[in-house]
C-alpha cells in the first residue's frame, strides 16, 4: 500500500460525517441499535492517530505471501513450511468478516511447535488462502464463485504446492469450504477440522434435548431475530452495500466491528477480546483492498443454499461458547460418520484463532493426531 492510499484514509477519517448517537435508554444493551457512537469515535480516533498499518505489512511479508492463478482467478495465500520433515500440510480458511490476519498468531505454533513449547509430531505445513473477493485475492468478474468452486480451487492449490495428502481447517465460510472439501474432494484429504461445524439438529432428539442443545437453539433463534440483517443484505444486494462501505472507512469499520461485538467472547466490548490494533488490522484487509462488495457477494452466491451433505472423511470439531451456531456431539454424529474429535471449550467465540490462539492451536493439534 503506497503512502498516498494511507493519506487518503487519514483524510477520509478526518472528514467523517457522524450520525447522531443511538437512542438507547440507560440499562439497555448499548449495542442494541448497532455500534455505539462513542465506541465508534474512539476506534476511529485510534485508527487516525495511533494505528500503524506498516507493522501488519511487515508481519505478512515476513511469513511468506504468494499468488497463483486457479480456474482463471488470482488467489493470494500465506504459505509457511514447517522445519519438521513429517509435518502434515494444512489449508486453513477464514470467513466473513475475517481474513488471513486472523491466523497471524497461530501460524508459528502450528508450523513450528518445538519453537513454541510443543511436540514436533504436531507440526503442519500451513497454507492460508484469501477467499475469492477477499483480501488480496482477485475479485470474480462473473458469477459462480460459490463454496463448491472454492473447495475445488483449494484442492488444486494444495496439489500445486506438492501436497498430495493434506488436512483442511476452517470456521464461518471457512467451515463450509472445509466441509465441501470433505464431501466433494475426499481423495487427498487426511481429514478436516471445523470450529463452526454446520449441522442440522436431529429431529429424533427434540423431545429429549440437553441443556447444550436448548442453548444452541436459543442462540439460533436470537440470530434469526436480531443478528442476521447483514446476511440478508449481503445475500440479496451486495453491490448496493459496497458503495457506502468502499467510500467510508468508518462505515466499513462499523459494519465489521459490530460482528466482533456480537460473535466474540468479549463481555460487551470487542476490545476485551482483541486489541484496537487487532480489530483494525482485520478491517484494513477489507479497506486497503476495496473488497466490501466482492466479499459480500459470497453470500449472494452461497448463503441461501447451505450444504449439509454427509461427510465420511475423519472429522474434528471444536465448539466455542460464543460461536454463532453450535452443535452437540450427537447432532454432529448424524452428519460426520467418522467423528474423531469433539472439543467443547469454556471460552472464546467465532474468531477462535484470533481470540484464543492457544486453545485453537491445542484443538487443531488434538483433532489431527489421529488423522496423520
Amino acid at each position: 500500500m503506497d503512502d498516498g492510499e494511507l493519506a487518503d484514509l487519514h483524510d477520509r477519517l478526518d472528514r467523517t460525517r457522524w450520525p447522531e448517537a443511538e437512542t438507547v435508554l440507560g440499562g439497555e444493551e448499548p449495542w442494541s441499535q448497532g455500534m455505539p457512537l462513542t465506541i465508534t469515535r474512539e476506534l476511529a480516533d485510534h485508527w487516525r492517530h495511533h494505528y500503524d498499518w506498516r507493522r501488519v505489512e511487515r508481519q505478512l511479508n515476513g511469513l511468506g505471501q504468494f499468488r497463483t492463478t486457479i480456474d482463471g482467478l488470482g488467489i493470494h495465500f500465506l504459505h509457511v513450511r514447517s522445519p519438521e520433515p513429517d509435518a502434515l500440510p494444512l489449508v486453513i480458511t477464514h470467513g466473513w468478516p475475517g481474513s488471513v490476519v486472523e491466523f497471524l498468531k497461530v501460524v508459528g505454533p502450528l508450523s513450528d511447535p518445538v519453537a513454541h513449547g510443543g511436540d514436533a509430531a504436531d507440526a503442519f505445513h500451513v497454507v492460508c488462502p484469501s477467499l475469492p473477493g477477499f483480501g488480496w485475492s482477485d475479485k470474480p468478474s462473473e458469477p459462480g464463485w460459490g463454496v463448491p468452486r472454492i473447495a475445488a480451487a483449494w484442492e488444486q492449490l494444495m496439489l500445486r504446492l506438492g501436497y498430495e495428502r493434506f488436512g483442511a481447517q476452517g470456521g464461518d465460510w471457512g467451515s463450509m469450504v472445509t466441509a465441501a472439501l470433505g464431501s466433494g474432494h475426499p481423495e487427498h484429504l487426511a481429514g478436516i477440522h471445523m470450529n463452526m461445524p454446520l449441522v442440522l439438529p436431529d429431529p429424533a432428539t427434540m423431545d429429549d434435548l440437553t441443556e447444550t442443545e436448548l442453548a444452541s437453539l436459543a442462540a439460533f433463534d436470537h440470530y434469526q431475530q436480531w443478528d442476521n440483517g447483514y446476511s440478508t443484505q449481503q445475500s440479496t444486494r451486495p453491490q448496493t452495500l459496497g458503495y457506502g462501505l468502499t467510500d467510508s472507512p468508518v462505515g466499513q469499520m462499523a459494519w465489521i466491528v459490530e460482528k466482533f461485538w456480537a460473535w466474540t467472547d468479549c463481555d460487551g466490548d470487542p476490545r476485551n477480546a482483541l486489541t484496537a490494533d487487532e480489530l483494525l488490522d482485520n478491517v484494513m484487509a477489507y479497506w486497503t483492498t476495496r473488497s466490501a462488495a466482492s466479499s459480500a457477494r459470497l453470500y449472494w452466491e452461497s448463503f441461501k443454499q447451505p450444504d449439509f451433505s454427509p461427510i465420511s472423511v475423519p472429522v474434528g470439531c471444536s465448539i466455542f461458547p460464543k460461536e454463532i451456531f453450535r452443535t452437540s456431539r450427537r447432532w454432529a454424529e448424524q452428519r460426520f460418520s467418522d467423528l474423531r474429535h469433539f472439543g467443547e471449550l469454556d471460552r472464546g467465540g467465532h474468531f477462535a484463532a484470533f481470540e484464543q490462539p492457544d486453545l485453537y492451536v491445542q484443538e487443531v493439534r488434538s483433532a489431527f493426531r489421529s488423522m496423520r
